[in-house]
């Protein structure tokens, strides 16, 4: 999985970066997605539920195609509120709408050659799934399904049932979203710019330390293999860049030095 970037850049061993795309929907373009596609290891592509539609995950497929992984990103059948407002679901229902959605991603990776790579929640998807175990459970049914990991964050509902029934887990950090003081995700309705400055700090923080800082001062445990850089505010491309570059340095700097004997 880890094989590394064009341009000259590599990652750290361990954590790459991936993005959520293919969130056009119809006549109407969303997010900086060819942009970012040049600057990410793996992409999280909409279903069609939060945003995203059939043509949208073809054309996605298809640039992604050269040597970019492809998850499914399932989000709540929400497109006036883009997956961000939540749903009072049993987990029958979620389950059904996951795999859906994941389905239909699937059948257009078939069509491609591409294999599936994981599942990714979106918005409130995600935010529910870190909460509540049974609706994780219900959607680690679609993972044991299709034998693929699930992302999400450490040290909640995402990690502990996937652990408990057995499935990769790939831990998340978003560089462009605050956290609160007990490490939960804050997400508006609308997408913010992210300063670089403040995403290229946050980041060898995360690392070297361990720590995130939340949006009132506190520090707190941050575990991730992989950085998620949203496609839909202004100047993302930038802020994937930059964090390319740190993974780039703290790669280089974590490989050893020949010997002379």
């Amino acid at each position: 999985m880890l094989e590394g970037f064009e341009m000259g850049l590599m990652p750290s061993t361990h954590i790459v970066p991936n993005s959520n795309m293919g969130e056009s929907f119809g006549l109407h373009s969303f997010g900086n997605d060819d942009e970012l596609l040049a600057l990410i290891y793996t992409a999280n592509v909409a279903c069609g539920f939060h945003a995203g539609d059939p043509s949208g995950m073809r054309t996605t497929l298809t640039k992604a195609a050269a040597g970019i992984s492809v998850g499914a990103h399932p989000g709540l059948p929400d497109l006036v509120g883009f997956g961000r407002g939540e749903m009072r679901l049993t987990a029958v229902e979620v389950r059904d709408i996951v795999r859906y959605q994941v389905g239909a991603l699937k059948g257009f990776l078939d069509a491609e050659g591409i294999p599936l790579d994981h599942i990714k929640p979106h918005g409130s998807l995600y935010g529910m799934f870190a909460r509540e175990d049974a609706l994780m459970d219900a959607v680690c049914d679609v993972a044991l399904t299709y034998g693929v990991p699930l992302f999400g964050m450490a040290d909640t509902a995402h990690e502990r049932v996937a652990e408990l029934r057995g499935i990769p887990f790939v831990a998340e950090f978003y560089v462009d979203l605050e956290y609160n003081a007990l490490g939960g995700l804050i997400s508006g309705r609308r997408a913010q710019p992210t300063s670089v400055e403040r995403a290229v700090k946050r980041l060898p923080l995360a690392i070297e330390e361990g720590v995130a800082i939340a949006d009132t001062g506190e520090r707190f445990p941050m575990r991730f293999d992989s950085v998620c850089v949203h496609t839909d505010a202004p100047g993302q491309a930038s802020v994937a860049l930059a964090i390319r570059e740190v993974l780039s340095v703290r790669s280089m700097s974590s490989r050893k030095e020949p010997v002379n004997v």
